[in-house]
């Protein structure tokens, strides 16, 4: 029995153990991903330093190692880590004494993802501002303002002076300018979508006037005559109107004095204007015939005799038509002339 429960306690033991080489096997054979970073300059990063995204450390640098201007920085991501296609390295320096490591970003969330032996150029990566480049630039910009530069012949002096005057008891005035200021961008706020909507038509109608640009300039130039037209006769104009007001007055005093017997004779023509809304049809029919007829007086006409020549049908006579006579006061002669 005891025999058996020792083999049995062996045969667990050496499943444990190739368990767990399996899983050492696993761990130490993976290589991960690996990455190359160019940078401008890699000050603080060594071979060890952290590889991160979003601050969770996510594999290492291997190397930096300075090429030609740049410096070439080897990165190895975890197994299983993931960067999006496009992303860049950033070198963080979370205070001055720490540590810096590189930074991935953006952080993996779905769509294409670099593949094994990717290269981040120089140009997409990013290094923090060094303590001695902002020295140099407070010290470059001093030297900018000073006695040798914009000040030297008191400008810049004279320019804070006048502001500091300027600015002098105008605390409270600037604190309420600024407070307002914030209101009507809350205001603007809560009502962005009618001022895009507003921006975007204004647009159309900008780029409307843009388009009919030379319609708009000749519109301008029609309006500049009329304008100086109105300028240069602007003593007419004025009596023109003051005379208009003196008739328009006489008007009103002689309908306020007639206003009876304006009444009554609006009253009589109101048969006459019915009349004629009945004999619409008829007196369209003369206007129509009215101008042929006239013309028709007109050619027959003959000047040499001064007579009015025509032809009469006598088939209407015969059969009891009624005969017009062409010239009313002169007779009618058998061969249809008139004879005076």
């Amino acid at each position: 029995m005891s025999t058996r429960r020792t083999l049995l306690a062996c045969a667990l033991a050496l499943t444990v153990l190739v368990a767990a080489g399996l899983a050492a096997v696993r761990v130490l054979g993976s290589d991960g991903t690996r990455l190359t970073a160019y940078f401008d300059r890699a000050v603080g990063i060594y071979a060890g330093s952290d590889l991160r995204i979003l601050g969770v450390r996510v594999g290492e640098v291997e190397s930096v190692r300075p090429q030609g201007t740049t410096v070439r920085v080897g990165l190895r991501l975890d197994e299983g880590v993931k960067v999006p296609d496009g992303a860049r390295a950033v070198v963080v320096a979370p205070s001055v004494v720490s540590d810096r490591y590189v930074q991935l970003t953006p952080a993996y969330r779905d769509g294409p993802a670099l593949a094994d032996g990717a290269v981040l150029p120089a140009a997409r990566n990013r290094t923090p501002v060094e303590i001695d480049q902002l020295y140099d630039s407070v010290t470059e910009l001093g030297r900018a303002l000073g006695p040798d530069g914009a000040n030297s012949t008191g400008a810049l002096s004279g320019l804070l002076r006048t502001g500091a005057a300027n600015l002098h008891g105008n605390g409270e005035a600037i604190g309420d300018s600024i407070e307002q200021f914030g209101k009507a961008a809350k205001t603007l706020d809560g009502s962005s979508d009618d001022l895009f909507d507003t921006l975007s038509r204004l647009q159309v109608f900008t780029t409307m006037l843009k388009d009919k640009d030379d319609d708009v300039r000749t519109a301008q130039e029609r309006l500049a005559e009329v304008v100086g037209f109105f300028a240069d006769n602007k003593d007419d104009l004025a009596g023109a109107l003051e005379e208009l007001g003196t008739a328009l007055g006489q008007v009103k005093t002689f309908i306020e004095d007639n206003r009876g017997a304006l009444k009554e004779n609006v009253d009589r023509l109101v048969p006459l204007t019915r009349t004629l809304v009945e004999q619409r049809a008829s007196l369209a029919e003369a206007l129509d015939v009215a101008p042929l007829a006239a013309g028709n007086v007109v050619n027959a006409y003959n000047p040499d005799t001064r007579t009015l020549d025509g032809r009469a049908n006598l088939n209407e006579i015969s059969l009891g038509g009624p005969l017009l006579p062409l010239y009313p006061t002169d007779g009618i002669t058998a061969s249809g002339k008139g004879e005076r």
